[in-house]
């Protein structure tokens, strides 16, 4: 399985606590994701290989935030920018949940089909959660492609469709060459196929991809998915109470007042990932 290139591991300078921070991440995230399927996660060289007490995905995890806490540095990674097309929700939701992801990961994709559908639904359309998207490739080509083409189709406001149909099922085995992932947006429905052409091979695509890279090697991910909730580090695609507890416990901190209750009111939001189907 392939390693984290070394020139990939840079230091953040968001303050000494990262630094804790950072192990946290990617101790959590090579052990919660250490795969049955290969295609799943990636290894980091170094002494979290052997690390003890392994979770798998769909098992649950200790709490993060009860064993370390949230941390400020990177709750501060949270861009909120409006009109950013790599994100769900509002740019004022008291919780942001930041997903490094890649498109052939098998786990992401359980996590996007089973999951995300339902943050979205209980918190996102009621204004609490805002989702922000991070591309973080490590499996190749094949993932910068897929990357690129989510960058482009967001241009044209089309991620969360391309996010749907690059991660049904049955999508992942289709590859993803660059003829591939110009299909993938023909299916999310991205109006404009030159420009969508043209803004996967530009440079503001591919600075866009390092940028997310950079950012996630810099917090010792090792694997995918790894995310932050108001800077609480969770790894793999967990238990969805994983997530809702973390994001209830966001919640609280922040002064919130938690998911609508099951027969709530409920607000009708964007399309999320998930929406799509196949086989």
């Amino acid at each position: 399985m392939p390693s984290i290139p070394a020139n990939r591991r840079k230091p953040l300078l968001i303050g000494a606590g990262v630094l804790t921070a950072a192990l946290v991440l990617g101790l959590a995230s090579y052990t919660a994701t250490r795969p049955d399927d290969p295609a799943a996660t990636v290894r980091a060289t170094g002494p979290t290989d052997t690390a003890a007490g392994a979770s798998r995905p769909g098992e649950p995890s200790a709490s993060v935030e009860e064993e370390t806490g949230a941390y400020p540095e990177l709750e501060r990674l949270a861009r909120r920018e409006t009109g950013d097309g790599l994100a769900i929700g509002s740019t004022t939701a008291p919780v942001v949940m930041i997903e490094y992801a890649d498109f052939q990961c098998g786990f992401c994709g359980k996590f996007a089909r089973d999951t995300e559908p339902a943050l979205i639904k209980k918190y996102v359309d009621q204004g609490k959660l805002r989702i922000e998207w991070r591309n973080f490739p490590i499996f190749g080509e094949p993932s910068e492609n897929a990357a690129r083409g989510a960058w482009a189709a967001s241009r044209q406001g089309r991620f969360w469709e391309f996010h749907a149909a690059a991660y049904a099922k049955g999508s992942k085995a289709k590859g993803f060459s660059a003829d591939r992932v110009k299909e993938l947006a023909k299916q999310a429905g991205v109006p404009d196929a030159d420009r969508f052409a043209e803004d996967m091979e530009s440079d503001a695509a591919k600075q866009s991809v390092q940028r997310d890279q950079d950012e996630a090697y810099a917090l010792g991910a090792t694997s995918t998915p790894s995310f932050l909730i108001n800077g609480r580090p969770i790894a793999g695609a967990q238990p969805e109470r994983t997530f809702t507890d973390a994001i209830e416990a966001a919640l609280k901190s922040a002064g919130g007042t938690g998911a609508v209750k099951p027969g709530g009111a409920e607000s009708v939001g964007p399309a999320g990932p998930g929406d799509g189907s196949g086989s």
